[in-house]
């Protein structure tokens, strides 16, 4: 039986959302403490000593060291708490899910969320290049393509299963499907995209307005 985890970091953090979606859905109880951005304290001696990029999220288990980066938290957890289909206990079934993890945090997540979303919400209206906006749009197209053949032919990213490939890739989701962009008709992508949104967990921590980082003129 683990012992309550601590997470620091707001929950309207998209790494955040991530580490929260994957500890309710391996069940396990938690504190969260509000951190970063608009609530500060992410500079302080107390979370540097525990972080010294001073970001978030930051988990500590117990009496274990904290851990931060987003990927590598929730690989722990699936590691230590996860069922042998969310994160396979057989190297080689393992890579076959960590690939698609990989793929969501290092080629998805940097197209979308810091070249559309990032644009979107926490630039000033007065202040964005539309044109640049719609060449990453472009741009993200074929790397959605990519998610979209895989879920044509099965129900999940790496397999027939929920794994921690989904967690890594279906936070961004609910951003993704949120805001004002062109966005090609991909019916295996919305089909999933509507099956993660009757998880519990995900409606919880994942679906999360959004409206406090809005930046304006």
């Amino acid at each position: 039986m683990t012992t309550t985890l601590e997470v620091w970091g707001r929950r309207d953090s998209s790494n955040v959302q991530a580490v929260m979606w994957c500890i309710a859905e391996l069940n396990l109880p938690y504190l969260r403490h509000d951190i970063g951005q608009r609530f500060g304290g992410n500079n302080t001696p107390e979370f540097l000593a525990m972080n010294p990029n001073g970001r978030i999220p930051v988990l500590r288990d117990g009496a274990s060291e904290p851990l931060w980066e987003s990927g590598a938290i929730n690989r722990y957890l699936a590691s230590a708490y996860g069922s042998d289909e969310f994160w396979p206990q057989d190297p080689r079934a393992r890579a076959q899910i960590d690939k698609w993890a990989e793929w969501a945090k290092v080629t998805f997540t940097p197209a979308f969320s810091l070249r559309i979303w990032w644009q979107l919400v926490r630039v000033a209206p007065s202040k964005r290049d539309p044109i640049a906006i719609r060449e990453a749009v472009t741009g993200l197209d074929p790397i959605l393509d990519i998610a979209e053949a895989q879920l044509t032919r099965q129900k999940f990213l790496a397999g027939d299963v929920f794994t921690l490939a989904d967690v890594q890739f279906g936070h961004l989701l609910f951003r993704y499907f949120s805001i004002d962009i062109e966005r090609k008709e991909r019916p295996g992508l919305l089909r999933y995209y509507e099956a993660l949104k009757e998880r519990p967990a995900y409606r919880e921590h994942v679906m999360v307005d959004f409206e406090a980082l809005r930046a304006v003129d």
